[in-house]
């Protein structure tokens, strides 16, 4: 283990959709998205990735570990709002905390409807007993866009635009020279016109001008990777799976993930946002075919596992 990290990344909920607890679970883990960050020389900064069932977890040794040293303090940045990544935040423990301080980060899904109110939606009576206005800590919302933010440490993030059912945000965090990057939940641009000349809807200057979209849009995809140390990229189905009636789920085919890691130069890629079908066996298979060393080219290539740590 590097003895001076930047970054240290820490799995608390990788699974996609839904939580999926049990026996066949048990060493992948079934909770939905929430990844720890940790920045050591800058006082052990916290930043967490998406509020999904995992951040559960992730509150209750945050309560443990860190509120005897001092008040806990994190920005929270949210990929999206779908259920699966917002879902675990009202029994996030710390929003329970008065001298808890958030600063929840993500793109305004609806232009009538921040993101505040999109989340205190979930904490509304009809569904929780302690409404999002009465929670002790001290939360700030903030609204991004595709762009570049200073979070201040030497921190820069920059942010991109994915391609998912509902306004999603690609983060890419450099420290120090090094990169952390995610790509959840997203899939490749393709064209949806048509593109069969004898079909009679073919419009050959559509087709092109689609065409050159969607490679302009997957090259974009590309770039905000390229060069990172740690790209956390959605990996849901199979090739085969997504071919078979997935196209448009908003979610990647792992052996195009995989490509995209190695051709993009990143050193470590971990393949993220399980299907909730998927067993640990199934995942052990699927890591013999495509986590390999060499299997694809000098990528070091892994699934995430909750409770997994990743030093950079």
């Amino acid at each position: 283990m590097n003895p001076d990290p930047d970054i240290i990344v820490k799995f608390w909920g990788v699974r996609g959709s839904i939580p999926c607890p049990g026996p066949t679970t048990v060493r992948y883990g079934g909770n939905t998205p929430s990844i720890e960050v940790r920045f050591p020389k800058e006082g052990n900064r916290l930043v967490i990735l998406d509020a999904g069932s995992g951040i559960r977890e992730l509150g209750l040794n945050l309560m443990a570990t860190q509120l005897p040293k001092g008040p806990i303090q994190a920005d929270i940045f949210l990929s999206h709002t779908h259920w699966d990544h917002i879902q675990g935040f009202p029994f996030f423990t710390p929003i329970f905390v008065p001298s808890t301080t958030l600063k929840v980060w993500g793109a305004r899904t609806h232009d009538s409807e921040g993101l505040d109110q999109t989340m205190g939606d979930q904490m509304s009576y009809r569904y929780f007993p302690i409404r999002g206005v009465e929670l002790a800590a001290r939360i700030e919302y903030l609204h991004l866009q595709e762009g570049q933010v200073d979070l201040g440490d030497g921190i820069i993030l920059h942010t991109h635009y994915l391609n998912h059912p509902v306004l999603c945000l690609g983060y890419r965090f450099e420290y120090r020279g090094k990169v952390l990057c995610t790509s959840f939940d997203t899939e490749p641009y393709r064209n949806l016109f048509c593109t069969d000349p004898n079909d009679p809807d073919y419009d050959a200057a559509v087709a092109r001008e689609a065409e050159s979209a969607v490679r302009e849009q997957n090259e974009a995809a590309d770039r905000f990777m390229t060069g990172a140390d740690l790209v956390v990229y959605d990996a849901q189905y199979t090739q085969a799976e997504y071919e078979a009636g997935k196209l448009g789920w908003g979610h990647t085919p792992m052996e195009y993930a995989c490509r995209a890691g190695v051709r993009n130069q990143v050193k470590s890629l971990a393949l993220f946002h399980h299907d909730p079908l998927r067993t640990d066996q199934h995942l052990d298979e699927l890591a013999l075919k495509h986590c390999e060393p060499g299997a694809y080219g000098p990528t070091e290539i892994f699934f995430a596992k909750e409770g997994m740590s990743v030093v950079i």
